[in-house]
């Protein structure tokens, strides 16, 4: 039976005692990524249960607070700010957009621990700042090269919202085209909430391509694989996104998952140990009808793990300290045994086939210095 999360009121946050960790747990509940915001809290609680029933954070009860990701980015950091800036949270994880991100970091990672859990452009440097996920080198390159190789792709066509992660990641998408001796011949960005792409898809045609990049958020990336495979394009020219869960294809239906292609640390399709475990552990807590965590949802779990391995590790709050720690810490969870470095989680990364309303994994990616 799915039981609902633990919500709690502001004014329980502010009357916290000593005894409590807690931890702002910053996931979009609106926009284009609400779409799989309900599995990003399945999972960072499940997380959280499971670090308290182990005893907690330096004996600690690890209790998160939710704050919607998905609205202004300004918004978001003000709230957040606001939490940190009264000592109602002592750190910060979550899946957000980028551009929420560089809105928050700057404002309280001095102050506190910040795991960033989503998939992004790279370049982040803000002292107190750790990302669990994927970046293009690791991510899309070697994703990139493995199509041009087994499909013969060279020519690229970017789908991007207009923001900060799709517009970094393209251009990094030009440099590797060119290393596999291919171009990207058309470019397109868009707002997020874009339900209209008809001319996007005449540009596409026109331009010839034989691979689509996807760098669309949630549900703009669904309205956009319909509309693909509503005009034909999907029997011509394959899509790789690096912003795809099974969520996404649920939403997109079978029919528009044809020739679909999608990279990532983390599917629920994952026939190893690690995945299995997990998958009974969320079943045994939400239920057998609980949405599939997928790899945007789990990431919130690694954000958790992660953000409570550093406190344990450096057996303090301070976020100096933490920082002089960090490269020593390591913890395991559904995608292995993960460790740091450079303030980066380092994992495998696989590459994967929409079969249906599900994916099947094809291989695990080389990673970047594999490729030289």
């Amino acid at each position: 039976m799915h039981r609902p999360p633990l919500r709690l009121h502001a004014s329980e946050w502010f009357t916290a005692d000593e005894s409590t960790l807690n931890v702002a747990l910053v996931y979009p509940m609106q926009g284009p990524a609400g779409i799989f915001g309900p599995t990003c809290e399945a999972c960072a609680r499940l997380a959280a249960a499971e670090i308290n029933k182990a005893g907690g954070v330096l004996g600690k009860e690890l209790r998160l607070l939710e704050v919607d990701g998905g609205a202004d980015p300004q918004q978001v950091a003000d709230e957040v700010e606001a939490l940190v800036a009264t000592g109602a949270v002592q750190g910060v994880t979550g899946w957000h957009i980028s551009s929420v991100r560089q809105a928050v970091a700057p404002r309280i990672a001095h102050r506190v621990p910040y795991v960033y859990t989503a998939l992004y452009e790279g370049g982040e440097r803000t002292e107190g700042v750790y990302m669990t996920s994927e970046t293009p080198a690791w991510q899309l390159l070697p994703a990139m090269r493995l199509l041009a190789e087994a499909r013969g792709v060279r020519r690229w066509f970017v789908v991007g919202n207009n923001y900060v992660w799709p517009r970094r990641t393209a251009r990094a998408a030009r440099r590797y085209a060119r290393d596999c001796r291919g171009r990207v011949c058309g470019e397109a960005y868009l707002p997020l909430g874009t339900d209209d792409f008809t001319d996007i898809l005449r540009r596409i045609e026109r331009a010839d391509a034989d691979g689509v990049l996807m760098l669309l958020v949630g549900s703009d990336a669904v309205r956009f694989n319909r509309a693909f495979a509503a005009a034909g394009l999907d029997q011509r020219c394959l899509r790789l996104s690096t912003l795809m869960d099974e969520s996404m294809l649920l939403a997109s239906g079978p029919e528009a998952t044809t020739d679909l292609y999608s990279t990532a640390g983390f599917f629920a399709s994952l026939a190893d140990q690690n995945t299995l475990d997990f998958h009974g552990r969320y079943a045994g807590r939400y239920g057998l009808d609980a949405p599939v965590p997928g790899s945007l949802g789990e990431s919130c779990y690694e954000g958790v793990r992660l953000l409570a391995a550093l406190i344990e590790r450096a057996r303090t709050l301070d976020v100096a300290a933490i920082g002089a720690a960090a490269e020593n810490v390591a913890y395991e969870g559904p995608r292995g045994l993960l460790s740091l470095h450079g303030r980066h989680v380092r994992q495998r990364i696989y590459l994967a086939q929409a079969d249906g309303l599900d994916f099947t994994v094809l291989a695990q990616l080389r990673a970047p210095h594999e490729l030289l």
